[in-house]
């Protein structure tokens, strides 16, 4: 089986509920606290194992009680750690986040680790791969790593998928190496200048993206569906019609998904339809890493 080989973050996501989100200088008192695995690599590396995917893991932790338990996680999921790296100096990536009764949220995010993990990090073995793997990506790890990884890949011939998020600006270099791209609206827009609201806009972008050098583009418009260009294929493939609970890494589950559908030979449009379906059973779950669906459970 084709090895889908993800790069990038992985974090714990420490949650206080309250009343109301504190005034600078004041402190209130909360009411639950949970604490959840998170980052988007970790995510995505969690989706695809659950729905049956030969995953490896490469990610930054540190030398601590979070790294540890992450790690303890992933190799529950069956995920390949072989190649996770510890971070003797920087503590793990963590996010503290406040949600008030009104499901707002503040967010302080501390990478940690996940900011310092580099080319040189990452053992050549993880390379020694079939021209069939997959390498998956995002951006919450130095967009230098994700270049280098992007181009030696792309050099021996794997496909590179690049989940472009959080939305940032990227070289035409990196866009070159690319087999795939799924941004959504606020990503495509940043990527290109051009506001993305509608199937013909999201067409102008995808181009635009095209001409940058990506092979393909899925743009991911919530629920809306997911427009696709790919080849001769340019049309917009609908979601699955659900009552969300909580959207919290959707997109990460419908990554995984479509990594493990296109590892297994399906092409993109099979591949997204297969993803929606992953994506649309984990908004209707509390949680990150939670909410991801097994295999038997996609219909």
């Amino acid at each position: 089986m084709s090895r889908i080989i993800v790069i990038g973050s992985s974090n714990t996501d420490m949650v206080i509920k309250s009343k109301k989100l504190p005034l600078p200088g004041e402190t209130i008192l909360g009411g639950t606290f949970l604490m959840n695995p998170g980052g988007k690599g970790a995510n995505q590396a969690v989706a695809a194992a659950r729905l049956g995917g030969n995953v490896t893991f490469v990610t930054k932790h540190g030398n601590d009680v979070f790294g540890s338990e992450a790690k303890s996680l992933f190799d529950k999921e069956k995920i390949n750690t072989s190649y996770l790296i510890r971070d003797e100096k920087n503590p793990s990536g963590v996010a503290l986040i406040t949600v008030d009764e009104h499901g707002e949220n503040s967010i302080v995010v501390a990478s940690g680790s996940n900011g310092t993990l580099s080319a040189y990090d990452i053992s050549d073995e993880v390379f020694n791969s079939h021209p069939d793997d997959i390498f998956l990506m995002q951006l919450e790890i130095p967009v230098s790593t994700v270049e280098f990884v992007a181009e030696k890949a792309n050099m021996k011939g794997n496909r590179v998928i690049l989940n472009p998020a959080p939305a940032r600006h990227l070289a035409d270099e990196l866009l070159k190496c690319l087999f795939l791209i799924t941004p959504n609206e606020t990503e495509a827009e940043i990527l290109t200048g051009i506001k993305v609201n509608d199937i013909a806009s999201a067409a102008n972008a995808a181009n635009r993206l095209q001409k940058m050098g990506v092979q393909n583009v899925i743009i991911t418009m919530g629920g809306s569906g997911a427009f696709v260009q790919s080849g001769a294929i340019s049309k917009m493939i609908p979601v699955v019609p659900v009552k969300a609970v909580d959207t919290t890494a959707a997109g990460d589950v419908f990554n995984g998904a479509l990594a493990v559908a296109i590892s297994e030979g399906k092409n993109i449009e099979d591949a997204v339809v297969f993803a929606n379906k992953a994506a649309a059973i984990s908004v209707t779950r509390m949680g990150a890493q939670a909410s991801a669906p097994y295999r038997n459970e996609i219909k």
